[in-house]
């Protein structure tokens, strides 16, 4: 499937906000593959496909996984829309024709993060936190921080920002996410 067949496939199925968020961490993956050396068609097609299994309702989201003999670990259980990434890794395989494992890692892994990210992983993580569409407290200041830090600085901003965002709804902290935190942390 060509980028413009995958584009056409997933306006089908996504609400159209949705879709729009899609075009909008594609775009924005660009620009950061652009300035951080990554690949530019890779990131496109993940920041694309990120959301792809976003077309399953919530309640769907842990027979969706079942289905895919994903395991599913108890903050997930408590937080199904979480499914969403691994479950989106595997159905841009089924689906799109998508066989790049890089690819289907960025998308398994933009919820929650993990350890050793790639810089597609980080890439795709961030650019679904700063696209164009996006609105919430800080979002500008997360762009602004990108423009002059490293990959690492920026993702470390940005799961600190998650972190301190799930602890304030009161919400389960992912190991991962505390991982890829801790892993940048001692990094530097």
């Amino acid at each position: 499937m060509t980028a413009e067949e995958m584009k056409n496939e997933l306006q089908k199925r996504l609400k159209e906000s949705r879709f729009i968020h899609s075009l909008g961490v594609a775009d924005t993956a660009v620009k950061l593959s652009k300035k951080f050396g990554a690949d530019e068609k890779k990131a496109y097609i993940a920041g694309l496909l990120h959301d792809a299994a976003r077309e399953f309702k919530n309640e769907d989201l842990i027979f969706e996984a079942k289905k895919r003999s994903i395991e599913i670990d108890e903050v997930e259980r408590a937080t199904p829309l979480l499914l969403h990434a691994p479950i989106g890794a595997v159905l841009v395989k089924e689906r799109y024709g998508v066989i790049d494992e890089e690819i289907s890692l960025a998308i398994a892994t933009h919820t929650v993060a993990g350890r050793n990210m790639t810089k597609l992983q980080k890439i795709i993580y961030f650019a679904d936190m700063i696209e164009p569409n996006r609105e919430y407290p800080g979002v500008n200041e997360l762009r602004e921080f990108a423009q002059n830090h490293t990959l690492d600085e920026i993702m470390l901003k940005a799961l600190s920002e998650s972190i301190i965002f799930v602890i304030e709804k009161n919400g389960l902290l992912h190991p991962d996410t505390i991982a890829a935190r801790n892993e940048l942390l001692k990094k530097n």
